[in-house]
This record gives C-alpha cells, sequence and structure tokens, in this order.
C-alpha cells in the first residue's frame, strides 16, 4: 500500500508538501500540485480522513439538529437538509443529523466536545433555546436556521415570515375574503416557544389589523386527520370563515378533506392558501394549492456556509439574513363566493 512518502518521492517534493496539499493547508503552486495528483493516481494512494482529521485538528464533520426526525422528513424540510449536504460537501465536509431536542442540550454539548462534529446548525429553534445557551457557553461554534430570542444574532438565517403572511393575507384580501382563518402548528408548538409558530401567528394578525380585519388562529397537530378534525370544528363554531392560510403542511391535506365532506368547493366556496410550503405537498392536494414555497434550500446553503465561514476565522456580520418565501400559483384560491354560507 502506497504512503505518503511513496507520493513525496514520485512527485520529487517534500512529505510536508503533499500533507499541505491534501488538507489545503497552505498554497503551493498549479504546477507542484498537478504533480502531487499524478503521483497519487499513479500509485493509487488515497488519504485516509482520520489522519487528515487528526492532522488537521479538525472532524470535518458538522452537525445538524432536527429534533422532529423521529416524526419523519417531510419534503420542505427535505430540502433544508439535501441543501446543506450539499454545501458541506463542495466544502469538503460531511453533514450529520442529530434529533436532539431542546432538553437534549447537554448531551448534545458532550458529544460536539468529544470531536464528533466541529460546529453545529440548530434547526427548529425555539424563542429561548438551551442548545443555544449551552453551545456557546462551551465555545462550540453554532448557527441557526430560524431564530431565538436575540433577534439580532447575525448567525441567524431564517424565513421572512412578517413578509410572507402580508403576502398571503393581501392576496386573499384582495379576492374579497374578509374572514380568514390561520392553521398553524400544534398549539404544544407554541406553548413550547416554537419560533415559526409564534412568528407567523403575530404576523397573520399584524397583516389582518392593518386592513381592519379580526383573523382568527387555529392549532393542529402534524396530521392529515388532525387538520381534518380541526377544519370541522372551525367551520362549525365560525361558518363566517371564507379563506384559510396554512402554516402546517401535513394539516393542510385534511383541511381540504374536511371542506370537500362538507360539500364545500375549493376555490369556488372556499379558498386555501399554503405557505412554508413545497410545490411536492401542493400537488398531494386537489385541486393543486397555491403556496408560497419556503426558501429551505437557500436557508440550508446559508447556514453551512455561515457555520463554515466561522470554522475558517470568518465571523459573521450585520444582523440575522431573512428570505421570503416564493409564491407558486395553485388552483385554490378563488374570488369570495356571493353566497358563501351555501351547504353550510
Amino acid at each position: 500500500m502506497a504512503t505518503m512518502q511513496d507520493v513525496a518521492t514520485l512527485a520529487h517534493v517534500s512529505l510536508s508538501t503533499v500533507s499541505y496539499a491534501i488538507n489545503n493547508t497552505r498554497p503551493i503552486s498549479a504546477a507542484t500540485r498537478q504533480r502531487i495528483d499524478a503521483a497519487m493516481a499513479e500509485l493509487n494512494f488515497r488519504p485516509n480522513a482520520i489522519a487528515r482529521s487528526l492532522a488537521s485538528k479538525r472532524s470535518r464533520i458538522v452537525a445538524l439538529t432536527f429534533p422532529g426526525i423521529e416524526n419523519g422528513l417531510g419534503s420542505t424540510v427535505m430540502e433544508f437538509v439535501t441543501s446543506a449536504a450539499e454545501a458541506a460537501r463542495a466544502r469538503n465536509y460531511h453533514l450529520v443529523v442529530w434529533p436532539y431536542a431542546p432538553s437534549q442540550a447537554a448531551e448534545m454539548r458532550e458529544m460536539s466536545r468529544d470531536g464528533l462534529t466541529d460546529g453545529v446548525i440548530i434547526m427548529e429553534v425555539r424563542r429561548d433555546d438551551p442548545r443555544v445557551r449551552v453551545l456557546d457557553a462551551a465555545g462550540i461554534p453554532l448557527t441557526m436556521i430560524g431564530r431565538a430570542d436575540d433577534t439580532n444574532d447575525s448567525r441567524c438565517v431564517d424565513i421572512d415570515f412578517d413578509s410572507t403572511t402580508e403576502d398571503a393575507v393581501a392576496h386573499l384580501a384582495s379576492l374579497g375574503h374578509r374572514n380568514i382563518a390561520l392553521l398553524n402548528h400544534s398549539a404544544a408548538s407554541r406553548d413550547h416557544g416554537y419560533g415559526p409558530t409564534l412568528r407567523v401567528d403575530s404576523g397573520f394578525h399584524a397583516a389582518m389589523s392593518r386592513r381592519g380585519l379580526a383573523g382568527t388562529t387555529v392549532w393542529s397537530d402534524e396530521s392529515p386527520a388532525a387538520g381534518r378534525a380541526t377544519m370541522a370544528a372551525l367551520l362549525n363554531r365560525a361558518p363566517e370563515i371564507t379563506a384559510l392560510v396554512a402554516m402546517n403542511e401535513n394539516a393542510v391535506i385534511g383541511a381540504v378533506g374536511a371542506l370537500t365532506q362538507r360539500g364545500l368547493t375549493v376555490p369556488q366556496d372556499f379558498s386555501v392558501l399554503s405557505i412554508v410550503s413545497s410545490p411536492l405537498v401542493a400537488e398531494m392536494v386537489e385541486p393543486t394549492l397555491t403556496t408560497l414555497h419556503s426558501p429551505g434550500a437557500a436557508l440550508g446553503r446559508l447556514g453551512v456556509q455561515s457555520l463554515l465561514d466561522q470554522l475558517d476565522g470568518r465571523d459573521p456580520v450585520g444582523g440575522p439574513v431573512l428570505l421570503p418565501c416564493r409564491w407558486e400559483a395553485g388552483l385554490s384560491t378563488g374570488p369570495v363566493s356571493p353566497d358563501p354560507f351555501r351547504h353550510r
């Protein structure tokens, strides 16, 4: 089996120069690198990843914490994860997914201290997230896809929930809808201080208030069955509702089913707009949902790049990076019905 010394001898360079070329720790000329690459190819030499990690004192691994993994990875979340993995690989890092909830912050810190990761990207960030406090206290580099209480933290990349809810309400109001409900995440996520749940609720009611309208929020667990039950209860309690902004992409499938069971046609009798979702989920519903598409791919990429910049000694500057959702036209929104109470 060929060694680094064999490569150095064949390429007519020092052993340290081969190490610099493999680990990218110092600049070397293009001609020298070409000779080293040719020597490695001729000798069928492959650098040992563990040895490289020991030499550089880095694992070349970054961890993405996603505590909801036990519930499966939906299409929107997969956009975050896939993009983050590609961004890490582009800079010669590997991405692993850690299913650590906020209550497991100490365990996550110990895993990081053991050298199993060079830094951590935190997803599903709570307003007061112990994972952020614990990692900061331990001096472990981190970025957040989401925001904790410190909304000026430059390590955050997040969805611009204010502009997203404004766009959603503006669209439905322009179609004549005045009685609009928000189908949000679960009451448990609200009570636990999950940032997106709280920010969407706040943004929705602010957008409604600016138009002199009073919106209502309903909370649903993350399943079609829960969405169906929540929607049925809403129609019984508030039959004047003519449109729904849905922040819960699993529940919205059941919500549309509940409308159909009630004899209501989408969008002739009732409009549905799905936000922070994906076109793939939109296509699972009939008719295809009009959607404000989550910028998950961009956020996953930016989260990794921010972390790796820190590892390379470049601290992020400025406030958090906030990205709006992108409009994806579907068939589920339309003008308010002239007789919205038929079939109810």
